[in-house]
């Protein structure tokens, strides 16, 4: 037997017991049982002993507890703690206000796809769907987008009123207080439905629902001021907002300037301690409007008054709008979509501590209840709002591309169409996936810190990018604002949801690997807190445990990473059906090389990863795209596993996965610590790079979907607002689809017909009507082609107007000549 045998059986013992994840036990009687075998059949024996002799040096000092405490675990603890990064109050509380679901899972390296499958569906209460199906769809009915946006500036009276009587306020007020109670799901249909008809009408329904007073009164309020406020908030007779944003503090929430000094005062006829305000806010969705708002401040207590500590920290308020000294000031107007929008100014408000959210108790915690609150708020809105005007985008946009017709085609024939349609197509499934999916982890009682952020970012991008090809697909249409116009007012929107609730580049950038490097995986947390525990010997222990457990991790993750590359992850345990086991195989890997990735920047890098911004962005992508697929995997699943959807989700999986590859690439390439990203390479990507972005083939099965009535693009189009009616002209020119498709065989037997007869110029009228003298088509068909051109000619036209009903009211008021 070779010499090189008894090194080849330690490899691949090695390989395995690493690949299954073995106790160390378990891989040391392994190899010693296969060194055995090796020297009975006649291996070299100075070979076999050398091997035998490193297993045992491995083995021996790691499986002797004493040894490893006091000779390995105490060195590497005390160069672990002068190496760890000291975490800021800030981090801290954002890293211990979340809860991790299935992106822990992703984090592992090994994702146990049970897990995930194993979650009940997301289903509608038949409370939230009769609500859905009643006054959303009568809301949506009323929506006049065009006089929203460009006459009015300002929901009409109307709906104002609606709104508040049907408590769209007050969807997440416990019935209780006279709210509708409903879940996290139940809110993203509602705010689903409403974006897809006017973004504007979501937001302002959106904004008290999400983070503001009610949520934040639900969680910390006390219980006089839910008595009080939360009944009030649900009928709408107070209107919220909350005021976090200022000049000099966007996304860096916790330099927020305003302040609040803690002193005496006079309120409501009394003499009260309380605290002075001084603040200078902006962009605050509703303030205009508001009747009560919520603030975020630091508090401070020169005078003792409350105690010994005098930076007190940032703490939250409610103001009523009557309170003496606050300014609100003038609407912003953000991009032609006019929410209620504008700033807050106030200098020396004096509120009583009765006044801050959960009393003088919560004084100082605003930070940590800002953070627990607010994943909640930026797993609905946000991704719901991008999800409605993705879904309605895609499929109103498909019926256009058909019915508009160049060179005698539907534009929807051209191959370069189609690569836009695929996209929308792909990108609308996505985001609808990953919307409900965060909607619907807040339903189960989860805080989902990460996937959020993910949410947030992934879905608000999508639609932005969603939005750019369906402009593209229907050219002048789109330009050409009016009351015929779908898209033009979703354009202008997409840029802000980008900026809002953590502006986009930072969410990628800082947050996402940031915060799901730590808290999403299973041993760098652990590690940290052992460090912090008072008694030395407990904390060696639990180092201990957490440090080795660390480490098998990592070699497991190096193992799997590199055989994954080497057979494309076309090998080992999957779930799902022959069509999707190959899907959630190719994330094994990712999920193997994101967690070596990771533990293999942290480890080199220490606490300047945080500074690393495009590495973390680009681990950030890895992370996301996993749960993205992640999720539609899920939505597959729950629908049963349609065959009509699979150019959908195909589509979707293969651009998710090219954008996997090209993040690690990146990531690799340009790792700071240059012989280690080479090593990484070779272990990612042991034959280079193979993944690819959807072919042409798949792009035309997904375009097509849209183009043709079906049940996939039925099911694309759930929960939008897709009733047609003089107000929806997406709604219109998607129910012209069917007839459409019905007339097109006609409309080509006429043509032919038309062109090879000798009939001079007449108008379509005239033709058609020769058309039935000649016996090319029948009475009937003569109708459904004027039909036909009725539809189309509905569906084409582009607004014009009167140069005088263009120049804005407060123009014409300001010049009366």
């Amino acid at each position: 037997m070779s010499i090189a045998a008894p090194f080849i059986v330690f490899l691949l013992i090695g390989g395995f017991a690493a690949y299954h994840r073995l106790r160390l036990a378990t891989w040391t009687a392994l190899t010693a049982a296969g060194l055995l075998a090796c020297w009975a059949l006649g291996a070299n024996g100075m070979a076999t002993l050398v091997v035998a002799v490193l297993t045992a040096l491995i083995a021996v000092p790691l499986l002797l507890p004493q040894i490893r405490l006091n000779s390995i675990t105490r060195p590497l603890l005390d160069f672990y703690t002068k190496i760890l990064p000291p975490l800021s109050e800030t981090e801290r509380v954002a890293l211990e206000a979340g809860t991790v679901g299935f992106e822990g899972q992703l984090f592992s390296g090994r994702p146990d796809w049970q897990v995930l499958l194993d979650q009940p569906p997301a289903t509608l209460s038949a409370e939230e769907q009769a609500f859905l199906d009643g006054p959303v769809e009568e809301l949506c009915r009323m929506v006049d987008d065009w006089h929203i946006t460009h006459e009015r500036a300002d929901l009409p009276p109307e709906l104002w009123t609606f709104i508040k009587k049907n408590r769209f306020f007050g969807m997440i007020v416990p019935k209780e207080y006279g709210g509708l109670g409903f879940s996290a799901l139940g809110n993203h249909k509602v705010i689903q439905k409403l974006a897809s008809i006017s973004s504007t009408v979501s937001s302002t329904v959106g904004v008290p629902n999400s983070l503001g007073p009610a949520e934040l009164l639900l969680h910390y309020g006390t219980q006089e001021q839910k008595d009080h406020y939360l009944p009030r908030l649900a009928d709408g007779r107070e209107v919220p907002c909350f005021a976090l944003t200022g000049p000099w503090a966007g996304s860096d929430a916790t330099s927020i300037p305003d302040f609040g000094i803690v002193c005496e005062g006079e309120w409501n006829g009394a003499r009260v301690v309380g605290v002075k305000l001084t603040f200078d806010k902006r962009y605050i969705t509703l303030a205009p409007v508001a009747t009560l708002i919520g603030l975020a401040f630091r508090m401070y207590d020169p005078d003792a008054l409350l105690g010994d500590v005098k930076d007190i920290g940032i703490s939250l308020a409610l103001l009523p709008r009557d309170t003496p000294g606050l300014e609100i000031g003038r609407r912003h107007f953000p991009l032609n979509n006019p929410f209620q929008n504008g700033p807050l100014h106030g200098r020396e408000v004096f509120i009583p501590l009765s006044q801050l959210i959960g009393g003088e108790a919560y004084a100082g915690k605003g930070w940590q209840m800002l953070v627990e609150c607010l994943s909640i708020g930026r797993s609905i809105t946000l991704p719901s709002t991008a999800s409605g005007g993705a879904k309605i985008g895609a499929v109103v946009t498909g019926a256009y591309a058909r019915i508009r017709k160049q060179f005698g085609l539907s534009v929807g024939r051209f191959e370069g169409v189609q690569e836009a349609l695929a996209r929308i197509a792909g990108r609308a499934y996505a985001t609808s996936a990953l919307s409900e999916a965060s909607a619907a982890a807040v339903a189960r009682g989860e805080l989902p810190a990460v996937p959020s952020t993910i949410s947030k970012y992934h879905c608000t991008e999508m639609g932005r990018e969603l939005a750019r090809d369906i402009m593209d697909v229907i050219g002048g249409k789109g330009i050409i604002l009016g009351p015929r116009n779908f898209a033009g007012r979703d354009w202008q929107a997409s840029p802000i949801a980008i900026t809002v609730e953590g502006a986009n580049i930072m969410t990628r950038s800082l947050m996402i690997f940031g915060q799901g490097a730590i808290l999403c995986h299973p041993w760098v947390l652990k590690e940290m807190k052992a460090t912090t525990l008072p008694d030395p010997q407990e904390r060696l222990v639990e180092f201990d445990r957490n440090l080795f457990g660390h480490i098998g991790f990592a070699i497991s993750n190096a193992v799997r990473s590199f055989w994954f590359g080497l057979t494309a992850a076309r090998f080992g345990k999957a779930p799902g059906d022959d069509y999707t086991r190959r899907f959630y195989r190719k994330l094994n890997r990712y999920s193997a090389t994101l967690a070596l990735c990771a533990d293999t920047s942290m480890l080199m890098l220490g606490g300047k990863l945080k500074f690393k911004e495009s590495l973390s962005g680009r681990l950030g992508d890895v992370l996301s795209h996993l749960y993205l697929c992640s999720a539609m995997l899920k939505r597959y699943q729950d629908q049963g596993c349609p065959e009509a959807d699979r150019p959908l989700l195909a589509w979707a999986f293969h651009d998710s996965v090219h954008k996997m590859e090209i993040a690690l690439s990146g990531a690799l390439r340009n790792f700071p610590v240059r012989p280690v990203g080479w090593l990484l390479w070779l272990l990612v990507f042991p034959l280079g790079r193979r993944a690819q972005a959807p072919s042409d083939r798949l792009g035309r099965r997904a375009a097509s979907l849209l183009m043709v009535p079906n049940e996939a693009r039925e099911r694309l189009a759930e929960g939008v607002f897709t009733t047609p009616g003089p107000n929806n002209p997406g709604g219109r020119i998607n129910s012209y689809l069917e007839a459409v498709v019905a007339a097109e065989p006609v409309e080509r037997k006429f043509m032919k017909a038309l062109k090879n007869s000798d009939i001079e110029a007449l108008t379509y009228a005239g033709q058609l009507a020769e058309g039935v003298q000649r016996g090319w088509i029948t009475d009937a068909e003569r109708q459904q082609l004027e039909d036909l051109r009725e539809m189309t000619v509905d569906a084409i036209s582009v607004d014009d107007f009167d140069p005088a009903e263009l120049p804005s009211a407060a123009f014409v008021a300001r010049n009366p000549a």
